[in-house]
């Protein structure tokens, strides 16, 4: 029983994100078809795209924003322009600036390209000019003046041998320019507004021009004129001519001419005939509401690049959302989405039968379906305002979202391919659907909550419509006025019996789902209730509220059982984790926050939203959680409880058998090896063990040179920094000392200047040293006292022993031990000197100076001993007396305790017997 026990979890890691990584601006593709090179403000992101996972990320270190860049055909070189008019040439694989030069335009450089040798490189300036640059000689051969305003394209020719340029500004013409002269040799005009892409034919005789002025204009090079206009009825952002070696015949292409692919502002693919003039294919979007043409140009779905990829025969288009779609040819069916950027993530759930994919609900009327193997992304369709709520039934092949446009609608997941189609919906709200709730046992029925006050219940169609039917209209089963201001929040029991709502009225309520009829009303907080969420295995309901506080109910009473504070702002969302034993709350500070219910404790907080922290899921299987921020960011966390604890017990062992090894290196005195591991364990003391044990050998000193310098640099720094804290102790600064000495001794300045943290060591190391100095100054003028009275003294029996017979029995009374000098000392000068003392030590204790170095009692030892003749005290010491002796006596906490006893005199003793200690 005790293995199936489920721990606590005490920590989470984060595996992946889904971050923003495209924000507009320039997109290319690599020459190898493997890579998406895309701008983010000052930095180009590198997408691989057999992943969708950004592997490299050039940024610049001023944080300007990137203006522009361009890679080479042969995919090494990587040159970006700035809004600081730097130009910077990168090894992109290795994320290091190689050079970097001003760009000698007077502003910002808008376009820039590579020739097809990788050698030469034009910028198109802001300021009019263009200019070329020899990556490889590293110098500016072309200073190209001519064009009015902002160049915003520039293209060479791909035939190198004619040495022409292409640009164009905002003036709408295209000039030609010939290098080999420096001079605009034609100016072709034909666009009434922005020229916004130049494509060649691949003979290279011909070239295709798009605009926004809704028309594009194929032109014959040999002549410099028009061949044919081609009205195409939308602003055209992209266009790409058809190779003639494959078959298009799935695209409308049935004859030999020159055919090729536009995108523009009604966001689908066309296909034109250049000889004719006519649109012979136009793509539909699958699961998409037909565009308004009126307002085609705000459509969100407005094509903004369109890039080919020969080597695969595939396309790929940036649409006005900074989505980057990857499409096949012939059929034009998409392969791979990635979504550049997603506004604020408002909810997100697992979906798929493994927890294989994520639905995201943003700040849009799109819902964006994740592949978490590749991050490809799935665009849903239906809602016409932002979508709100999402929740995913028990199985999770199907999951309910919610908008502002009043409706909800059912979606469901094919398991093969894992499309997603629309199968229901349903409206009657009066106003926005803020939260909706599926059924947990069987797939059978909804519950929304609206804006509106009310919750409705939804049953559903049975059986679902086949994927391509027209969606089944839901009607509400039951309606029911449930609070006083907006619902925010609706949950379904465990048994599909209870519905539970939280509201902007700061209350929560219980209902019976049977005839929703009211079972109680929870009251407590100060603030509205954003979520609510039934337990799974007990009978309580959580609420988390913008009071910043989490409230445990129980739904017997209605009673507050638990209250959860931790939160410095409101508290967005709550799940459930480990079967109920514990909570993960996420609030508006950013933050998500790991608790233990029983004990109240808040066990972790992650920090890693820069903003409101609106979405929190957790998968089936209880090992990964998901949060969704208003920063634009999906994080993916994984449970690294087990792992931790494994890796714990794994040091935990692996430190047992190091200790053991230390001992037996230590007994084998093999001193190297163990200092060695007691560095690497990180353990002082363990070293300081190794290197008393190496002084303590009879060659101590030799030993501890031989082992310190055959130590790594590395090793050296860790017993360096061991021995500031040793020498920080009197009970250790002796082999700090020794250490020290080694280590100066053999090792010059400059190479210890080299070690880290030296001069901090050095601050902590002079002025315990210079205190460990004075305390051995202090000890030998004690030592030097004991050797004067030594020096002075001589010990009697009272009698020679000499002198006495063997069977003559020793006088056994109370005698002085001590007998000095022949002239004895009257006990008045005794007094006298004992008087002369205290008012010494008195002036010393009104020196401030003086005073500090008498009362330092814990790094000093006394350079005085206390002796007392005939009960009188000579020195300003503590007396001890104890059976009939009287022993003067003073110690320091760390140091040897000097101790000089006395035998007692009579009081009527003869005072030439006193000692006479000076």
């Amino acid at each position: 029983m005790a293995g199936n026990t489920l721990p606590f979890k005490s920590n989470y890691a984060v595996s992946s994100k889904i971050e923003p990584f495209y924000k507009g601006g320039k997109v290319q593709i690599s020459h190898d078809e493997q890579y998406i090179f895309c701008t983010c403000g000052p930095r180009v992101n590198i997408l691989q795209i057999n992943t969708g996972k950004i592997i490299h990320s050039i940024e610049q270190d001023d944080q300007e924003d990137i203006t522009s860049f361009s890679l080479s055909p042969d995919d090494e070189v990587l040159v970006t322009a700035s809004r600081a008019l730097l130009l910077k040439q990168w090894d992109w694989k290795q994320e290091k600036c190689t050079r970097s030069w001003r760009a000698i335009h007077n502003v910002p450089v808008a376009s820039m390209t590579f020739d097809c040798t990788s050698t030469l490189l034009a910028t198109g300036g802001c300021d009019g000019t263009i200019k070329l640059w020899d990556v490889v000689k590293q110098y500016c051969t072309h200073n190209l003046k001519g064009s009015s305003g902002v160049v915003h394209l520039v293209e060479f020719h791909p035939d190198i041998s004619r040495l022409q340029l292409f640009s164009s500004s905002v003036d709408c013409g295209i000039r030609i320019w010939d290098l080999r002269t420096s001079r605009c040799i034609c100016v072709l005009e034909s666009h009434y507004s922005a020229v916004t892409s130049l494509a060649f034919s691949p003979d290279g005789q011909t070239l295709i021009s798009s605009g926004r002025d809704k028309i594009c204009s194929v032109w014959d090079l040999k002549k410099a004129a028009v061949k044919r206009t081609v009205p195409v009825y939308e602003a055209v952002e992209g266009v790409v001519p058809l190779p003639g070696e494959s078959d298009y015949s799935q695209m409308g292409v049935k004859g030999e001419g020159l055919h090729f692919v536009t995108a523009g502002s009604k966001g689908v693919l066309r296909v034109w005939d250049s000889s004719s003039a006519r649109c012979v294919f136009t793509q539909t979007l699958p699961d998409a509401p037909a565009l308004n043409t009126e307002e085609a140009d705000l459509d969100p779905r407005s094509l903004m690049h369109l890039l080919p990829m020969p080597r695969s025969n595939r396309l790929v288009t940036v649409t006005a959302e900074h989505n980057i779609l990857i499409y096949q040819m012939p059929a034009l069916t998409v392969q791979q989405q990635f979504v550049g950027y997603n506004d604020d993530i408002l909810d997100v759930k697992f979906l798929g039968k493994d927890d294989t994919h994520l639905v995201v609900a943003t700040n849009s009327s799109q819902l964006k379906v994740f592949e978490l193997a590749t991050n490809s992304c799935q665009i849903l369709y239906g809602h016409t305002d932002t979508i709100l709520s999402v929740d995913v039934f028990r199985k999770g092949s199907m999951f309910a979202s919610c908008a502002k446009d009043k409706s909800l609608r059912l979606w469901k997941m094919d398991l093969n391919s894992g499309r997603v189609h629309c199968v229901a919906q349903g409206s009657g709200h009066s106003n926005a659907v803020g939260s909706v709730a599926c059924s947990r046992l069987k797939k059978v029925f909804l519950v929304s909550g609206s804006q509106d006050c009310t919750m409705k219940v939804w049953d559903l169609p049975d059986p679902l419509p086949d994927v391509g039917c027209e969606p089944f209209l839901m009607t509400a089963r039951l309606t029911e006025k449930a609070h006083d201001k907006d619902v925010n929040s609706v949950t379904i029991s465990p048994n599909d019996k209870l519905l539970a709502s939280g509201s902007q009225d700061r209350t929560a309520k219980l209902w019976s789902l049977a005839d929703m009829s009211l079972l109680g009303v929870f009251r407590g907080h100060s603030r509205g209730i954003w979520c609510v969420q039934f337990s799974p295995v007990d009978q309580v309901l959580a609420t988390a509220s913008a009071d910043g506080c989490i409230k445990f109910w129980s739904i017997q009473d209605f009673s507050c059982l638990k209250t959860f504070e931790g939160h410095d702002a409101s508290v967005l969302k709550v799940i459930f984790v480990s079967r109920g034993t514990q909570l993960v709350s996420s609030g508006s500070d950013g933050l998500v926050k790991l608790w233990t219910i029983k004990t109240n404790e808040c066990v972790k907080t992650f920090d890693a939203h820069q903003d409101k922290v609106w979405a929190l899921h957790g998968s089936s299987k209880d090992e990964l959680m998901v949060t969704g921020s208003a920063d634009s960011t999906v994080t993916l966390w994984k449970d690294v409880t087990e792992v931790e604890l494994a890796e714990e017990q794994a040091k935990q062992e692996d430190q047992v058998l190091k200790q053991q090894e230390l001992s037996n290196l230590l007994h084998e005195k093999k001193y190297l090896k163990a200092l060695g591991i007691a560095i690497s364990l990180d353990q002082p003391h363990t070293a300081l063990r190794v290197i008393r044990e190496i002084r303590q050998q009879e060659d101590g000193v030799q030993e501890l040179e031989k082992t310190l310098l055959k130590l790594r640099q590395d090793q050296k720094e860790s017993v360096l920094r061991y021995s500031v804290v040793w020498n920080t102790n009197s009970r250790s600064c002796l082999d700090a000392q020794a250490v020290l000495q080694v280590l100066l001794t053999h090792l010059s300045p400059e190479e210890i200047l080299q070690y880290q943290g030296t001069r901090t060591h050095l601050e902590g190391l002079i002025p315990y040293t210079e205190r460990h100095m004075q305390r051995i100054g202090r000890l030998l003028q004690a030592s030097m006292f004991l050797d004067y009275m030594w020096q002075k003294m001589r010990i009697t029996g009272g009698k020679d022993s000499g002198n006495l017979d063997d069977d003559e029995e020793m006088d056994t009374s109370p005698q002085s031990i001590f007998i000095v000098d022949k002239q004895p000392m009257d006990t008045a000068d005794i007094w006298q000197a004992s008087l002369q003392q205290q008012q010494d030590e008195e002036d010393d204790l009104e020196d401030p100076e003086k005073r500090e170095v008498l009362l330092d009692e814990d790094e000093s030892i006394s350079t005085s001993k206390c002796a007392h003749v005939n009960g009188v005290k000579l020195n300003g010491v503590n007396r001890v007396e104890d059976g009939g002796q009287v022993s003067s006596e003073e110690s320091d906490d760390e140091d040897d305790v000097v101790e000089i006893t006395t035998k007692s005199l009579p009081m009527d003793s003869d005072p030439s017997k006193t000692a006479d200690i000076r």
